[in-house]
């Protein structure tokens, strides 16, 4: 049986021009690593550190990887995207010319007979106020009209700088002793979901709940993880980054 792969907060766009270069490198052999043993992609968030699509203009790169994910869709291989809080705006582009399934608010589905929900899980923290307000701005059409008036070069530098402040306090805040997202995985799990997938928070977390679990992805600045679930175990793995090549570990 194929297997279903999940991967979040890759944040391409982020660190030097050498160390996303790397990054990229590495996502694309992962992507033609799975390649034959993957039956759907969830992509659970933030794939790049900051994307604003204009009406006619997407960021300049990553040709490679979009190529990639266009790829597996004319394999018959589905991607799920899932809107993250580094997505500032996407239009048409993701879907019209790659082929990704675009998704504004959580997942709730049945994969290989066990009911998961997937969320990014950005504005679900507790102690979170100042985000949940920055969130409705950058959401709001007016805004997103004003801010695409802007001419790209400034609007993207912008942006990128922006994301990078929103990532850092992410980081680096304090949202207390509870884990707000384990707490609100629980919930999910008591309404019957087996599994709960949030990204966000840039940690690898899996705990059994009952008989249910919360999982949290983990991310690719850090960790280089991914989740593989394939129908009976859910397993959170990590790529062996050396110069050989890579290796799920």
């Amino acid at each position: 049986m194929k297997k279903v792969f999940f991967i979040s907060d890759i944040h391409l766009g982020f660190g030097t021009k050498q160390e996303d270069l790397f990054r990229e490198k590495k996502l694309i052999e992962f992507l033609e690593n799975i390649k034959n043993e993957c039956s759907e992609l969830y992509i659970v968030g933030d794939l790049f550190d900051f994307w604003f699509e204009y009406r006619r203009v997407v960021p300049k790169g990553y040709f490679k990887v979009l190529s990639k994910l266009s790829d597996f869709i004319e394999n018959g291989i589905p991607i799920h995207y899932l809107v993250g809080n580094h997505d500032c705006l996407l239009r048409d582009y993701f879907e019209k010319e790659i082929g990704l399934k675009v998704y504004w608010n959580e997942i709730e589905r049945e994969i290989l007979g066990k009911k998961f929900f997937i969320h990014h899980g950005d504005g679900l923290l507790k102690n979170d106020t100042g985000y949940k307000i920055l969130k409705a701005i950058l959401r709001n059409k007016f805004n997103q009209w004003l801010f695409s008036i802007v001419h790209p070069d400034f609007g993207v530098w912008l942006g990128s700088v922006s994301s990078n402040k929103s990532r850092s306090y992410t980081s680096k805040k304090d949202y207390g002793k509870k884990d707000s997202l384990l707490e609100y995985a629980t919930k999910k799990i008591e309404q019957g979901f087996d599994y709960v997938i949030f990204g966000h928070i840039h940690k690898l977390v899996k705990i059994q709940i009952n008989s249910g679990y919360y999982i949290n992805l983990g991310d690719w600045i850090n960790n280089y993880s991914y989740g593989v679930f394939d129908g009976n175990e859910f397993n959170l793995k990590q790529l062996n980054i050396n110069d050989e090549g890579l290796n799920g570990r």
